[in-house]
């Protein structure tokens, strides 16, 4: 489990290191770790290949000369390319060009040509987290001509181009970010890294302390270390049953959509609830469930009239649709005590009907919504650019303003809480881009509530390993192409039991739920 640092946080540790360290001492750790990072990659590849050094205006362009100048020194062809010849204002990257430049080290301007032509490794220095607004000018053009070209490229701190705390392109559409091979990041994780664009551009990161304390994190990435604690609670006793383990209600399966409230059930079922049933919009008090339990014969079915009672948690939306007979069942799901799930149509009703949001903020039970970008942005009602300009800033307003816990889908999912914490899961594959995964996902994390989890540990847990079995099935594959949601329950049950498995050898890796539980919610066993 490791924190994560918003650019303030950072700033701050930075300041406080620099007032007890001698002139010039930080600068010099973050060019080591540079430099060892590319001396990693040179002995990889052809020996004789050059680095060189992307040199911006900023400390991190004082990083990076002073990275090629310490290369140099272990004999390694190293340059460098100064986006600006003058002077930098930041001291101790002034000091470093006065440095390179009494030594005769080679900086030779602003043509890129024949470093692209002889596959340099470029060490990206361009510019840091204090970047905001988009690259132009001769910086834009070196990283349009680096992408395109695929060259190898370290970053140092952050991909030049890309914020440090939103994981966006500064400037959107119209920015660009420099795609780098690895970042080395310094002082603390950042958020951007791990989300949103900022999972392309930044390549494997290498988080480099130097030394310093940056305090508490401002938010959490969730690994598996981080979820062991959450495993160690569902450990089951050898007399436990059925019982012991929840009941799951799923509403939703309206015609032309059974499979999504299957799918849901599936993942509630393998995930770990002793009861599983299924409650469709339009069967009133007909029909048993017919065919669609046929491959699931262990899954029951219930009566959209049939009573809570017994129910431990309601999963409401897969497949719900948007008739009358749907509004009415989410309607009755707000309405009663019980923790709830709530995606897919459901939370498209919630955004079209003012007074069913009122409901849920009223509610005294535990909430968590698993919208994807674009039902965050109908419930926010802002365009899906602007969530995904923000994806931790709008999984907040979310949480906060429907008084639930969110689990905000996409590259680097986000789960907030109404009370301010935050994380982001640190899994996660393109395999996971197709119908019904979502369903799952709703169950699984349905599943874990009933099983004694407060709502948002649950929502963190059901997401790693949700996430973990897309990246396992894109292994397994050799890509991300072709999977269908039919096979993550199986892949999520295997998981979850290894994690728990995992969790019962590491007694002493305790560490607290990585966001703060909600007041309501079923209580742990």
């Amino acid at each position: 489990m490791g924190a994560l640092y918003r650019s303030s946080s950072i700033r701050a540790a930075e300041q406080a290191a620099l007032a007890k360290l001698a002139p010039g001492t930080l600068m010099r750790r973050a060019a080591q770790a540079i430099a060892d990072a590319v001396a990693r990659q040179a002995r990889a590849l052809r020996p004789g290949r050059p680095i060189v050094a992307l040199v911006g205006p900023g400390n991190n362009g004082g990083d990076a000369l002073l990275a090629a100048m310490l290369l140099r020194e272990r004999a390694y062809p190293s340059s460098a390319l100064l986006l600006d010849p003058s002077l930098p204002a930041a001291s101790d990257a002034r000091a470093v060009r006065v440095e390179a430049q009494a030594m005769g080290f080679s900086l030779d301007g602003g043509d890129l040509s024949r470093a692209l032509g002889h596959e340099a490794i470029f060490i990206d220095g361009l510019f840091g987290i204090g970047l905001s607004r988009p690259l132009s000018g001769l910086a834009r053009d070196w990283t349009t001509r680096l992408n395109e070209a695929r060259a190898l490229v370290i970053s140092v701190d952050i991909p030049s181009g890309l914020d440090a705390d939103t994981g966006a392109i500064v400037g959107g559409r119209g920015g660009a970010a420099v795609h780098a091979q690895q970042t080395v990041s310094f002082l603390g994780d950042k958020p951007g890294l791990h989300t949103g664009a900022g999972i392309d551009v930044a390549g494997e990161v290498r988080l480099e302390m130097l030394g310093v304390e940056a305090g508490i994190g401002d938010g959490t990435l969730i690994d598996e270390p981080a979820v062991w604690p959450l495993a160690t609670l569902l450990r089951r006793r050898r007399s436990s049953h059925k019982g012991s383990h929840g009941t799951v209600r799923v509403m939703g399966g309206a015609a032309g959509m059974r499979g999504a409230a299957l799918l849901a059930a599936m993942g509630a079922q393998r995930a770990g609830a002793g009861k599983v049933a299924i409650a469709r919009p339009d069967e009133g008090a007909r029909g048993d469930g017919g065919a669609l339990f046929v491959a699931e014969p262990q899954l029951m079915y219930a009566r959209a009239d049939d009573g809570l009672e017994g129910v431990d948690v309601v999963v409401v939306g897969c497949g719900l649709g948007q008739q009358a007979g749907a509004r009415q069942l989410l309607r009755r799901a707000l309405a009663c005590p019980h923790p709830l799930v709530i995606d897919a149509d459901a939370l498209n009703l919630l955004a079209a009907t003012p007074a069913l949001q009122g409901l849920l903020r009223a509610r005294n039970g535990a909430a968590v919504l698993t919208p994807h970008p674009l039902e965050a942005a109908r419930l926010l009602g802002c365009p899906v650019e602007l969530v995904q300009s923000d994806r931790v800033g709008a999984a907040l307003r979310l949480a906060r303003a429907l008084n639930a816990v969110c689990v905000l889908k996409g590259a680097g999912t986000i789960c907030a809480s109404p009370q301010g914490h935050w994380a982001i899961v640190a899994a996660g594959s393109p395999s996971l881009a197709t119908a019904g995964t979502g369903d799952v996902l709703a169950g699984t994390i349905g599943a874990l509530i009933a099983q004694g989890l407060f709502a948002s540990s649950a929502a963190c847990l059901g997401a790693w390993i949700h996430a973990e079995a897309g990246t396992s099935w894109a292994r397994s594959a050799i890509g991300n192409v072709g999977m269908s949601a039919a096979e993550l329950p199986d892949m999520i049950r295997s998981h979850l039991n290894r994690v728990i498995a995992s969790a019962s050898i590491r007694p002493g890796r305790q560490a607290p739920a990585p966001i703060a539980p909600p007041s309501a919610g079923r209580s742990p066993p």
